[in-house]
């Protein structure tokens, strides 16, 4: 390439104003060296500061009249950030009113000095090794349990322009509901091994494929099940969970020109992949899908805007589906896909009943307890409940108002059998506590938790074994036999062979909770815990009714998720529109939200109150005024960072605090601000 004499630099700050190209002198001693998606050093006008950075771009000239300041350092001759990964966080940054450099800090990762110079002497491989590794691939696998002419369109190697049929190379996908020995004694979910059959196909087409999971379990299983398909060489694993060199080793991989598999949970999604020609997610509904940092980009996005630029093939697979997701099956941008034969996991509803008049509804309705029962002659059952612990909440005696934490003011709870009430946020025990309504002293347990209902199904069922899998004592897989598996949603272990019952406790409790998205993701814990139930065996729901009984008892989850689209449409919810919250100083809220008010389409809910000095309102706005939207706010966001606070005299310096914040498709925009999840 040839060597030129500016270079332009993203900076690596969080700061609004910043989030633009600088244009910098490249110096001689630097000429070979500063080329796109190596970092930099470069000075900043100010006490002589230095700040981090990648060049984007370079040119021979710029309209600047002025002396430009030179590059200090050029890191590392790794083109480390690739040109289409900066495409994709620039417009997802845009999308936002986020900063480019928060996902650019998120898609590159921390620099590995000698993982970095063993990956650039390795890659002096030459050409024609490169070809015969390639040229020994395996054949494509058949996708196991999918008509044929359904996926066809998704594992075709040509890039099929989106104008086209396009339509058929992005599919809902509906996973099947169950497990799968996929050799060694080793069962995992089906979806899992259609997801590698999926990568591996595509791989031996001589693209390379992203999936991306929610969490390690997902990625365990998937990475079994790749395994088995392709070499190993062929298989890198971005994870969080990794040490710092073996994630940047992986990263490093696809950079190269051979195509792979890279697997890994959202941050994958923001990969290299050379010749990219499938990304698939499963279980997009899933809350881990969303990133908690600045700019809070869901991974389904991420996605959607990766498929739109490099036109690959697209899959959203889960065994619900999500809204977001049916949003697009409607609009036809998606095609939903479903497996052949009879493949529907039927959910049989149960009543809760009672014993006595004075009597409180029975937990475990006799039907279900005969079910439990008779399977655990068999083989192991699967009791899913909604909390971990003993005593989940703790509420007043007198007035029944949750009895809360003096220091912090949250909920109390019993964490095992024998423990003392504490407090489940922060941890401190209610030694003298008293109703800060009533202010009586006694208290009575709500709910039972994953360790209460061990001890229970323990003494009901004698000599059958009991395993408690929550998030303190996660399991990957059970024990067969007489075996009781208590598990929390989320973290139920799978089993030889699959469970021969499934029962699903507290569902009444679960859909109580707050939030506008709690029916969907009631319906995606539940049928992905029954997809671990052997083939014949049944799975039952303890206290739901209504509609989304029948659509579960029909094995028609997809119902669910219209029904919440077609609801959310009249109100004006998401995802049947966009919102962004907007937070910060009275003045800076109110300056925010005048500056996209007028706008058609666009409509503004507040503000309401956070705390001493702030207040919060959501924005709705259609789809299409998402990018003047984001624009006007960003600007704001600007206007705020740079704006001079007055400090009084004779005051100590204190640290600047962002006057707004502007958050986009948050996953609970109408949830209360102010509090914690207690679930």
């Amino acid at each position: 390439m040839p060597s030129a004499s500016i270079a332009r630099v993203l900076l690596d700050s969080p700061l609004p104003q910043l989030d633009r190209l600088f244009d910098y002198r490249v110096p001689d001693r630097w000429r070979e060296q500063a080329q796109p998606g190596v970092r930099v050093l470069v000075p900043l006008r100010s006490a002589g500061r230095q700040a981090k950075g990648f060049i984007i771009e370079l040119a021979d000239e710029v309209g600047y009249e002025g002396v430009l300041s030179e590059l200090d350092e050029v890191v590392s001759a790794a083109r480390v950030l690739d040109p289409a990964v900066y495409r994709l966080v620039r417009r997802a940054a845009d999308r936002s009113a986020g900063v480019a450099s928060d996902l650019v800090r998120l898609a590159v990762p921390t620099r590995q000095v000698r993982v970095e110079k063993s990956w650039m002497a390795r890659r002096a491989e030459s050409a024609d090794e490169a070809r015969a590794r390639d040229a020994a691939r395996p054949i494509a696998p058949s996708i196991t349990g999918y008509a044929a002419d359904a996926l066809t369109p998704v594992l075709r190697v040509d890039a099929e322009p989106l104008e086209g049929a396009g339509a058929s190379r992005r599919i809902a996908l509906a996973g099947i509901p169950s497990l799968v020995d996929i050799g060694e004694g080793t069962w995992v979910p089906a979806a899992m091994r259609t997801l590698a059959e999926l990568a591996a196909a595509t791989l031996a087409g001589g693209r390379s494929a992203i999936v991306s999971v929610p969490d390690y379990r997902d990625l365990d299983h998937l990475e079994q099940c790749l395994t088995r398909l392709v070499p190993a060489d062929d298989i890198a694993r971005i994870d969080a969970t990794q040490p710092a060199a073996d994630r940047y080793r992986a990263f490093l991989r696809g950079l190269e020109s051979r195509p792979l598999v890279l697997i890994g949970n959202r941050s994958a999604l923001l990969a290299p992949a050379p010749t990219l020609g499938l990304i698939a997610m499963w279980d997009d509904g899933d809350g881990l899908h969303v990133e908690p940092h600045a700019p809070g980009i869901h991974g389904r996005d991420l996605a959607l805007l990766r498929q739109e630029d490099t036109g690959c093939s697209l899959v959203l697979a889960a065994h619900a589906r999500s809204t977001e997701a049916q949003r697009l099956v409607e609009l036809g941008w998606l095609t939903a896909v479903e497996p052949t034969g009879r493949w529907r996991r039927r959910i049989t509803p149960t009543a809760q009943q009672t014993t006595a008049a004075d009597s409180a509804p029975a937990r475990i309705p006799s039907t279900a307890w005969k079910a439990v029962s008779d399977a655990l002659a068999s083989g192991p059952v699967l009791v899913q409940v909604a909390r971990p612990g003993y005593a989940p909440r703790i509420a007043c005696a007198e007035c029944g108002e949750t009895a809360r934490c003096t220091a912090c003011q949250g909920p109390l709870g019993i964490a095992r059998a024998g423990a003392s009430v504490s407090c489940r946020w922060c941890g401190s025990v209610a030694a003298q506590w008293s109703c800060s309504t009533c202010e009586s002293t006694r208290w009575r347990t709500v709910g039972r938790g994953s360790s209460r209902t061990a001890d229970e199904l323990g003494r009901a069922f004698a000599g059958a074994r009991v395993v408690v899998s929550d998030g303190t004592t996660p399991l990957q897989t059970a024990p067969g036999g007489r075996t009781l598996v208590v598990a929390t949603r989320g973290a139920e272990p799978t089993v030889a062979g699959g469970y021969r019952a499934v029962l699903l406790l507290d569902g009444e409790g679960m859909l109580a909770r707050e939030s506008l998205r709690v029916v969907e993701d009631c319906v995606r814990w539940w049928c992905n815990a029954a997809a671990l139930a052997a083939v014949d065996a049944p799975v039952l729901l303890v206290g739901v009714g209504g509609a989304v009984a029948t659509a579960l008892a029909t094995g028609h989850p997809e119902r669910v998720a219209e029904a919440e689209l077609a609801d959310r449409r009249a109100l004006r919810f998401p995802p049947a529109v966009r919102v962004a919250a907007v937070a910060g100083t009275p003045d800076a809220v109110a300056r925010a939200t005048s500056a996209v008010d007028e706008l058609e389409g666009v409509d503004v809910l507040g503000p309401i109150e956070l705390d001493e000095g702030r207040v919060r309102a959501i924005v709705r706005l259609d789809y299409s005024r998402g990018a003047e939207v984001a624009s006007r706010l960003k600007a704001e966001l600007v206007r705020g960072a740079t704006a001079k606070v007055p400090r009084p005299p004779g005051s100590a310096p204190r640290r600047r605090v962002p006057a707004l914040r502007v958050r986009f498709d948050d996953a609970e925009p109408f949830d209360d601000p102010g509090g914690r999840s207690t679930v």
